[in-house]
């Protein structure tokens, strides 16, 4: 088996988790809501606390892969997240629904940093877009597929398959990354041929490695901050749904609208590598997420939350897609990057429904006290990017031209480049 071929596994063991991953996770704030009664603050309580496992848990599951080994990693977590979603179809106690969550955040951890990395690694400048591409449009998709039939599926289905479907899928992961264990030992590296894998005829972005470390620093900083706005709309989409009168099957249809556009944009981006180490996209994406945050969350009507989906979902894509990439492109130890990619993530998980909830519970008469602190919170974040970005800027150009005299002053700004 060839390299390529084995890589087509490792996209299928994504495809598969992130799947499971997203029905259990974000349908699991409806199991909340109607089983023990969970509004707004206890989901973003049950959030934050993901985020925050996550947040310490993928770093070391980052380094645990690259130091232990990719497939040893892989059976760790896909084996943990197994076992505690059987064990949550069992548990009935409110406290066992939150241990079960740990322990399945626990096993992620060691799951999606391992998965960046296999398809990252041995790749050259210039095929590693079109695998990080790639990678982005798989998880997107099946996330999407996830969250658009999880409404349907659990009416359907019922409560419990939350928990038996992702676990069965988990089980079915863990079979055949024992067959892809196998093939790789005897796998041979393949010649680039056109289609997946094969050689980009356009320039992939790389630039000085000063620059390309400042820009993997400012992905780090803003992905986090994407998913403080992404996971605190998750997180409240139960009682968003309650207020347009929206079923689970309802809500899955109209509030899946935003991954689907994250899909597109991942199309895009992939295709067009013009983006990279470019800061006026990413400052454009990221001022769109703050505005299309607050419009989703604020608005009394449907079809300004349709609309403002769209940009929430593109604007997200540019965001998380540069934190990959340049995780990905930047160094060489790209299971410990990954870890910290989705540490940064974490953070982001844990934050945003941290200030959200923090804001419910100290101004418990104002319903959109939660939606206004995360806000604010984005738009903090927006500052110290430009401020970074100004930052670095001003040193690259005091590196690589002299200093001006007179009434000469610099032409180029942070937000203008070639």
């Amino acid at each position: 088996m060839t390299q390529n071929r084995l890589k087509t596994g490792y996209y299928t063991l994504e495809g598969i988790n992130a799947f499971a991953t997203a029905y259990y996770f974000y349908y699991l704030f409806f199991y909340m809501q109607s089983r023990f009664g969970y509004g707004n603050l206890e989901n973003l309580l049950l959030s934050a606390a993901n985020g925050f496992i996550y947040m310490f848990a993928a770093w070391f599951g980052g380094r645990f892969a690259q130091r232990f080994g990719y497939f040893r990693a892989l059976r760790v977590g896909f084996g943990t997240m197994s076992l505690a979603l059987a064990a949550g179809a069992v548990v009935g106690s409110l406290a066992g629904q939150w241990a079960v969550m740990a322990v399945w955040t626990l096993g992620m951890c060691f799951t999606w940093p391992t998965l960046e990395a296999l398809v990252s690694e041995g790749e050259t400048p210039r095929t590693l877009p079109r695998r990080i591409g790639v990678y982005n449009l798989t998880w997107a998709g099946t996330s999407a597929l996830a969250y658009f039939t999880g409404g349907a599926m659990l009416e359907w289905l019922g409560d419990r398959s939350i928990f038996l479907v992702p676990a069965g899928l988990h089980v079915a992961q863990l079979i055949l990354l024992a067959w892809l264990g196998r093939a790789s030992r005897k796998a041979v590296p393949a010649r680039p041929v056109a289609g997946l894998g094969a050689p980009l005829e356009v320039p992939t972005g790389r630039c000085a490695p000063k620059r390309a470390r400042s820009f993997l620093w400012l992905a780090w900083l803003a992905n986090p901050f994407a998913y403080v706005a992404i996971n605190t709309i998750v997180a409240v989409i139960p009682g968003l749904a309650q207020r347009h009168d929206l079923t689970p099957m309802w809500a899955g249809f109209f509030c899946s609208l935003w991954f689907f556009a994250r899909f597109g944009a991942f199309v895009v981006l992939w295709l067009w590598p013009g983006w990279h180490y470019r800061f006026r996209w990413f400052v454009t994406a990221y001022v769109l997420l703050l505005l299309s945050f607050a419009v989703i969350l604020l608005s009394p009507d449907l079809w300004p939350v349709l609309l403002a989906q769209v940009a929430f979902g593109l604007a997200v894509g540019l965001v998380y897609y540069s934190s990959l990439f340049y995780s990905m492109d930047v160094g060489e130890t790209k299971g410990e990057h990954g870890g910290i990619h989705e540490a940064a993530i974490g953070a982001g998980i844990f934050g945003g429904p941290a200030v959200g909830a923090a804001a419910l519970a100290l101004f418990p008469a104002y319903a959109t006290a939660g939606t206004w602190a995360v806000a604010g919170l984005l738009l903090a974040g927006g500052i110290a990017i430009v401020g970074v970005r100004w930052r670095s800027w001003r040193e690259e150009q005091a590196q690589d031209s002299p200093l001006p005299s007179g009434n000469d002053f610099p032409t180029a700004t942070p937000f203008n480049e070639s």
